[in-house]
């Protein structure tokens, strides 16, 4: 595979810090370019953070040095020095959608972290092993946007990678209702607990629009591509209930579903345990080998303990059992800033490289 030179815009946020550390010694990714707002534009990468860095892992020395630029102002400036870019900003929607639109018309693709995008029906918005048969929209929305090499492409929202890539292999027993209850870490608000004191021993009921997303985008998620546009599934029905717990980072759901079919508890861990999907089947760099690791413990996942299982990009499930209400029930764990942000956007622009998007 050749080397790509990418940028990262809103690289001074937490999400923007991960994309840094993760690409630093990318074997296919050369970080090329580095974007924030006007006010960290002409610092060192360094200067720009100021003291807010909140990776484990200390700056990149490849990076340290490097002269932030603006990622609006400089647009034309980043997008001929890279291939494509990461966008991990913090505006407004309508800011960002309108940025990102700006970037795919300089003909620079953009992979994007944020929610602005997410509902546009051209725009694929894909978990890798789930759904990567969405990136056939992308001609389409390059009709619309007038361009030849530059669109959008979206992840969906963090708290999602913990509970659909767990439904996914489920699906051919005909899920028929969903309920799901997340319980967020406070690195998904760009927090830590230094930055937000006010959540240790705490939680927090209220995530705004976060039900909303829980509940929508797993249906466009296993829509199909129709005339240009995804059209969203029809079902299963999803309720969703969102918290904010004191914990650093992981987000973790506690699942209910029903079925048109029924099935053994042990059929449906062995259909979790033997899905895999197009990441693994072409090796990428930040594919997990083992998409969904599921335990028979009944104390496990636990978020200190299994949040990082290979890189933090595997996907965690346990407790599966019958439920008196529904069919099932279990308890799933992702590592939010690795595969619910950064690394499942890395991993979604190794398969538009593997695939021919990106060239």
């Amino acid at each position: 595979m050749k080397t790509y030179r990418v940028g990262i815009l809103g690289a001074t946020g937490m999400v923007g810090q991960r994309f840094a550390t993760l690409l630093a010694a990318h074997p296919w990714f050369e970080v090329a370019a580095l974007g924030a707002s006007a006010r960290s534009a002409g610092k060192t990468y360094e200067q720009a953070l100021g003291g807010r860095w909140c990776m484990k892992d200390p700056i990149p020395k490849t990076l340290a040095g490097m002269t932030v630029l603006d990622a609006e102002r400089d647009a034309e400036k980043i997008a001929a020095e890279v291939h494509f870019v990461f966008c991990a900003v913090d505006m407004k929607k309508e800011e960002i959608r309108a940025l990102e639109e700006r970037y795919a018309k300089l003909e620079c693709p953009v992979v994007s972290n944020n929610s602005a995008h997410r509902p546009t029906p051209d725009v694929p918005m894909v978990i890798p092993e789930v759904n990567p048969e969405h990136l056939e929209v992308i001609p389409a929305q390059r009709a619309r946007l007038g361009t030849r090499r530059g669109f959008i492409a979206v992840k969906s929202n963090c708290s999602l990678q913990s509970y659909v890539p767990a439904l996914h292999p489920l699906r051919g027993l005909g899920i028929t209702r969903v309920l799901a209850c997340t319980y967020q870490a406070i690195s998904g608000a760009g927090k830590t607990f230094d930055t937000w004191p006010e959540m240790i021993d705490n939680v927090n009921p209220y995530i705004g629009g976060e039900e909303e997303k829980s509940e929508k985008e797993p249906l466009k998620i296993w829509g199909t591509v129709e005339n240009g546009v995804i059209v969203p599934a029809s079902s299963p029905d999803f309720t969703a209930q969102c918290l904010r717990v004191p914990v650093s980072d992981g987000h973790m759901a506690a699942v209910f579903a029903s079925f048109e079919k029924k099935a053994s508890v042990d059929e449906i861990k062995a259909r979790m345990r033997g899905y895999s999907g197009e990441p693994q089947r072409l090796g990428l760099p930040s594919a997990p080998r083992q998409f969904l690791h599921v335990f028979d413990e009944p104390d496990r996942p636990q978020t200190r303990l299994d949040r990082e299982l290979e890189g933090g990009m595997a996907v965690s499930v346990g407790r599966v059992r019958p439920d008196t209400q529904y069919d099932v029930k279990f308890v799933c764990l992702s590592h939010n800033t690795l595969r619910g942000a950064a690394g499942g956007a890395v991993l979604l622009a190794e398969l538009l490289c593997a695939k021919g998007y990106m060239d």
